[in-house]
């Protein structure tokens, strides 16, 4: 399944509690669960006034559906073209 990496512009999102961070979460996976099976985040990074999510989703339209209806925006959707680390240079 396609993966991307969604850049999320959120003010102040480097500053939130870990209960502001539970909220989102459990927020974002009400939404997940509605609809339905084929999108999934994978996990998210937190950094300054943007979060970064990575997601796999037959569609960069399921990924904006997700957006509309958490309120979260989507302010980019890059596919993930590849992945790599450290054991890649191993070849």
């Amino acid at each position: 399944m396609p993966q991307f990496v969604i850049e999320r512009e959120i003010p102040g999102a480097g500053k939130m509690t870990p209960d502001e961070l539970r909220g989102a979460a459990q927020h974002s996976n009400g939404v997940i669960a509605k609809l339905g099976p084929k999108i999934e985040w994978v996990h998210s990074y937190v950094a300054g006034d943007k979060i970064y999510c990575i997601y796999n989703a037959p569609s960069e339209d399921l990924i904006r559906a997700h957006a509309d209806q958490s309120g979260f925006p989507a302010n980019k959707i890059t596919p993930v073209a590849a992945v790599i680390d450290p054991s890649t240079a191993k070849g």
